[in-house]
């Protein structure tokens, strides 16, 4: 967007991930091949994936079979796991940043809002990512480490599992403040085909402290 190309700190932080996201190399993380400036325009070359995203998967279908599930989830803890070994967090894990190839290949995208975990900042406009899978932390602190990653990751399992979102709100701070009070709920609940195995890991990825989180993938 012109209106961002004229940001000259924008301009830097673009530039920056761009290159963190091309030494980024895992066959589940879509591949950035080039970064540049045109006159006014900063670009980023991406790998080409036909197919589509598993927010028109989920849209389409509702909730994912078991077996799909976690084929899906297989493939993005690969990808999340190398990019945590290289020092970075995605910052915005969500079904529409999970696409899905027509060759049924299954890789996570958008690695342009990845920041280098040393500069894991986040306040007003720069806070970064989707209210409805944001970790209590950045909301309430502007910060986050890998665990964000790990809370982001387990609202999007409980929406694969049930088909819908374990908060909701018309306004965006209502969703924020179920997010830091409540405890997201069994899928089974919504789902009695889910099995116990993936309801506990439901509730300790999405555990409202990231203490209380797995600490790695």
């Amino acid at each position: 967007h012109h209106h961002l190309s004229d940001d000259d700190r924008f301009q830097a932080r673009f530039i920056q991930e761009a290159r963190a996201a091309a030494r980024l190399s895992d066959p589940h993380v879509v591949s950035v091949f080039d970064q540049g400036q045109d006159d006014d325009i900063a670009y980023l070359v991406m790998e080409h994936l036909p197919g589509a995203t598993l927010r028109d998967l989920i849209n389409e279908t509702g909730r994912l079979s078991i077996e799909h599930t976690i084929t899906v989830m297989h493939a993005v803890l690969s990808g999340l796991a190398s990019a945590h070994s290289a020092g970075y967090i995605h910052r915005d894990v969500k079904p529409e940043n999970v696409l899905i190839a027509e060759d049924g290949r299954i890789k996570i995208g958008d690695f342009g809002l990845a920041r280098a975990t040393s500069a894991n900042t986040a306040t007003g406009q720069q806070l970064l990512g989707t209210i409805a899978y944001l970790a209590p932390e950045l909301m309430s602190q502007g910060t986050a480490d890998a665990r964000a990653d790990i809370y982001a990751l387990g609202i999007m399992l409980y929406e694969m599992l049930t088909g819908e979102q374990p908060y909701r709100g018309d306004q965006p701070m209502q969703i924020a403040y179920q997010h830091a009070t409540e405890s997201v709920p069994r899928p089974s609940m919504k789902n009695p085909a889910v099995p116990e195995q993936l309801d506990e890991l439901v509730l300790w990825a999405t555990e409202r402290s990231p203490e209380d989180r797995p600490t790695e993938i």
